[in-house]
């Protein structure tokens, strides 16, 4: 049991380090990229064509070497009905103005989080109240989405709401950056409104 403890304090440890890998970044920036370019190919369901209408963002907790990339969100307009068109992403988590992966990984019970962890979240600029926001939206309001109300039955055994999201974390493994990758693709859903 000690040692499943100190494999999962290791795993949301490696977690943290992903939130300062300008690699992962940009690899987060392709697989938008590709969500994008499948929602365009796709078409807008009135039989318009999809024309590229991104919008700024101001994005928080992201390195600066890829800060850039991220201050853009990859949205469409139809050419016939106008409406707009926003694919999934796996950087942005709807309207927050921190990147997904910050909302993912830093809000840890404060037991779980290291020293290193509290010092990442001070030299991100993520207040304390920001933290208790994304636990209760883990804790209370995640565990009611569409999304989750038609996954959860596929993880076994189930994963316990109560240690959200660090119970979440566990269950995507393999590498640092597919297993965080992988979780960030399940979320993405929830990136746009439906």
């Amino acid at each position: 049991m000690g040692e499943s403890r100190s494999t999962k304090k290791e795993t949301i440890k490696v977690c943290h380090s992903l939130l300062q890998s300008p690699q992962f970044f940009s690899l987060l920036v392709q697989m938008d990229a590709d969500l994008a370019a499948q929602l365009q190919t796709a078409g807008c369901p009135c039989g318009g064509v999809l024309h590229r209408a991104n919008y700024p963002r101001k994005p928080r907790a992201c390195p600066r070497e890829v800060r850039a990339e991220f201050e853009t969100r990859l949205s469409f307009c139809c050419n016939r009905c106008r409406k707009r068109a926003t694919s999934k992403s796996v950087r942005f988590m709807g309207r927050r103005v921190y990147v997904a992966l910050a909302v993912v990984v830093l809000p840890q019970r404060r037991t779980t989080l290291s020293a290193s962890a509290v010092q990442l979240c001070e030299a991100l600029e993520v207040p304390a109240r920001t933290l208790a926001r994304w636990r209760h939206w883990w804790l209370r309001i995640f565990c009611t989405t569409t999304l989750w109300q038609a996954q959860c039955a596929r993880f076994m055994p189930t994963v316990q709401t109560g240690d959200l999201p660090s119970s979440l974390i566990e269950r995507f493994t393999g590498a640092a950056h597919a297993a965080m990758g992988g979780l960030l693709a399940f979320l993405a859903p929830l990136s746009v409104t439906t």
